[in-house]
């Protein structure tokens, strides 16, 4: 899952580089468009902070709900 956020922290980037030259280059003349743009940059920035905390609290609790099978004997160990 860390793919998964860095891949919505390089969109968030790329969103708000155009949100940025859309409000500051004068040939594109669409500043309206800046702030769709820029909203659409914190949407992807909000999901990768979902993603970041989804992440963290299922590490946190991985621990104890997986358990390991001893191959010979079959029996399950609790972590």
């Amino acid at each position: 899952m860390r793919e998964d956020a860095l891949l919505f922290l390089v969109v968030f980037a790329i969103w708000i580089a155009l949100a940025v030259v859309y409000a500051t280059v004068p040939m594109f003349a669409m500043p309206g468009y800046a702030t769709v743009w820029g909203w659409g940059a914190l949407v992807f920035l909000a999901l990768a902070g979902l993603t970041i905390f989804a992440r963290w609290r299922g590490g946190s609790r991985r621990g104890k709900r997986t358990a390991d099978r001893d191959d010979k004997s079959g029996a399950v160990h609790e972590r």
